[in-house]
């Protein structure tokens, strides 16, 4: 398969990069990305774009993908509704909406979070973001859509986007897979479920970490 990689030069997106380029099945990963990943792969192309609601700009050069893995995102922490909404929604929609003019026979997962709130309601801000983000691309003429809703995730070894507190997570990981195993999986899970997602188009949306997990041993 041909996949598409957003969010390259964070951590989600990082690891989901390096398990793809690791994986037998995968032949070709275009990153997508604001700034260069800097990485160099025989399987790895990037396109530079400051502005991901020109994906138009690309269009000649994303018609053979097989998936996009969007990972790119932002904190809800320091920002009102209306600034993570547009980092949010903004952001990913209009990406998502040209991709499925351009390429609609593909397969589009989206990087969501545990507890998003689907009724677009609720009283948590960044839970009705990312519910109507995942709700508005849900509709979209892909030939799937899947919205991925993990929770705390183990970094994929040589990962180097890895923030300070997120360090100390991952040296309390053993502990945290206990106590909070519904919560808790290896980005390499993430990474394998959306291959495996990727391959089968299965119906499964949205994705908690429970299906993350049994669709990455189903990958095996």
């Amino acid at each position: 398969m041909k996949v598409i990689v957003t969010g390259a030069t964070g951590m989600v997106g990082e690891g989901v990069l390096l398990v793809c380029l690791n994986h037998p099945e995968i032949e070709e990963v275009l990153v997508i990305s604001r700034k260069s990943t800097g990485k160099v792969h025989s399987k790895l192309k990037e396109a530079i774009l400051p502005d991901f609601s020109t994906l138009g700009a690309l269009k000649d050069q994303l018609t053979n993908y097989d998936a996009c893995f969007f990972c790119a995102g932002i904190s809800s922490i320091g920002h009102t509704e209306e600034s993570f909404f547009r980092g949010t929604y903004e952001m990913v929609v209009p990406f998502a909406r040209q991709l499925s003019e351009i390429n609609p026979k593909s397969t589009f997962i989206y990087v969501s979070g545990a507890g998003t709130d689907s009724s677009e309601i609720g009283k948590v801000m960044w839970a009705r973001v990312k519910g109507k983000t995942e709700n508005a691309l849900s509709k979209l003429p892909f030939a799937s859509v899947h919205n991925f809703r993990p929770g705390f995730m183990k970094p994929v070894k040589g990962q180097t986007q890895i923030k300070g507190w997120l360090k100390l997570a991952y040296v309390l990981w053993p502990l945290m897979y206990l106590f909070l195993s519904a919560w808790s999986c290896s980005l390499e899970q993430v990474a394998l479920a959306m291959i495996q997602l990727a391959k089968t188009k299965k119906d499964v949306n949205p994705v908690e970490v429970k299906d993350m997990k049994r669709l990455a041993a189903e990958s095996a």
